[in-house]
């Protein structure tokens, strides 16, 4: 198994920018595909972007497209989301995921997550 931790969170005010981190331990990291979530209170987690094995591959939800980016190095088992003009609706506790590409959008059982990271967008 593979084992995440996120950094990189913290309060910034809207039109700001964040850099989330998430690093990897145990199995080979570029065995897995790559996805951050994000939870927001009293809301359902929900998916923001995924990365493939080798990076070549993203895929966005559209509220982020444009905004955030997600990019991997695999030679230090490090995944990060680069998060441009930050807006107070993207307050949310952010995760990221190890898993399949094919579903890792939709969170399946099988999938690992890190323990998360608090972005708070001020207005």
């Amino acid at each position: 198994q593979v084992q995440l931790v996120e950094s990189g969170g913290g309060l910034v005010q809207a039109g700001g920018s964040l850099r989330l981190s998430c690093a990897a331990s145990g199995r080979t990291f570029s065995s897995y595909a790559m996805g951050w979530f994000r939870q927001a209170p009293g809301k359902e987690r929900e998916f923001l972007a995924k990365i493939s094995l080798s990076g070549a591959f993203t895929y966005y939800v559209d509220s982020v497209k444009g905004r955030f980016t997600i990019s991997r190095d695999n030679a230090k088992n490090t995944l990060s989301l680069q998060m441009n003009s930050l807006k107070p609706e993207d307050t949310a506790v952010y995760y990221c995921a190890a898993g399949s590409y094919g579903d890792i959008d939709k969170a399946p059982n099988n999938i690992y997550w890190g323990q998360g990271t608090q972005v708070t967008v001020s207005s």
